[in-house]
């Protein structure tokens, strides 16, 4: 296959460049020219490394986004809203940034939207019901961007995401600490992604989402969240974490970490599937903990 010379290719900006997106450049760089936005000048050489061209500017600071108009055609937006507030001041700004001219973007979201399901099994078509402002923010998000795809003619998909694991990002920390689990019987399904398979996922939206698409970027894992920590500690040789009633729990665990063990639901992936064409490396946790360290 001819190798597409860099000028040629088309733009694409991703607007977040943590972990998910530095995983996605090796899959976008050869079909693509990206553009990396960062607010840290001492990411710019990490980002050219990488295959990208970093574009200095921040999304809390809106005089800073002037150099985003008629960049690119694409856009990934992986940045996650301001601290506070109900509404994603953010993306709001990266919309008015953009104007005209862009074709596609994919924002990631998060399954949070949908607030407490009671366990119940989820399709994209649930209305959402937010429980706190971190997912009211990114409600928020997504309806200013459906409405900025509409009137500017953009293609927008928009996946949901669980809580996204890698080596990286296990819950290595919490169990060294001892934090406690909640019992079995009082315990919530949570969903989940492996990082990598987000990456292709995001790729996989860009290329085949159908506009206006939401759709729930998840393995095939059903599991509660006691059992996921305890299957990470008995990958790693760790104890177990103790388990509490949730009355007890409410006094040891912040407030954020309550608030994620409040909310129950199983998140059906066969949109994702079916239209994104996505084939899991990953499908479910146990395996991907199998590869990643043996058990002592």
């Amino acid at each position: 296959m001819t190798t597409i010379p860099a000028f040629d290719r088309p733009r694409l900006l991703i607007v977040g460049c943590g972990d998910v997106g530095m995983r996605l450049l090796p899959l976008l760089r050869e079909r693509f020219r990206v553009f990396a936005l960062t607010s840290q000048h001492e990411r710019c050489a990490e980002l050219r490394a990488a295959g990208a061209v970093p574009v200095v500017a921040d999304l809390d600071q809106p005089h800073t986004l002037a150099r985003l108009r008629g960049l690119a055609p694409w856009v990934l937006h992986l940045a996650p809203p301001q601290q506070d507030g109900e509404r994603d001041l953010r993306t709001r700004r990266l919309a008015a940034a953009l104007g005209g001219g862009v074709r596609r973007m994919v924002y990631v979201s998060t399954t949070g939207v949908y607030g407490d399901c009671g366990g119940a099994l989820v399709r994209e078509h649930r209305p959402v019901a937010p429980r706190n402002p971190r997912a009211a923010r990114r409600v928020d998000a997504e309806r200013v961007l459906r409405a900025w795809a509409v009137a500017g003619g953009v293609q927008l998909a928009i996946l949901r995401v669980p809580g996204i694991y890698a080596r990286e990002r296990l819950p290595l920390k919490r169990l060294e600490q001892g934090t406690p689990a909640l019992r079995p019987e009082e315990d919530v399904y949570t969903s989940h992604v492996h990082a990598d398979d987000l990456a292709r996922i995001v790729l996989q939206a860009l290329l085949h989402g159908r506009p206006g698409r939401v759709y729930h970027a998840v393995d095939d894992t059903r599991m509660k969240m006691g059992d996921y920590f305890d299957a990470v500690a008995d990958r790693f040789g760790m104890p177990r974490p103790p388990r509490l009633p949730r009355a007890e729990l409410r006094q040891v665990v912040s407030p954020m970490l309550l608030s994620f063990m409040s909310e129950s639901r199983r998140l059906d992936n066969t949109r994702m599937k079916r239209e994104l064409r996505v084939r899991l490396r990953y499908p479910d946790v146990d395996m991907a903990l199998a590869r990643m360290a043996p058990v002592q």
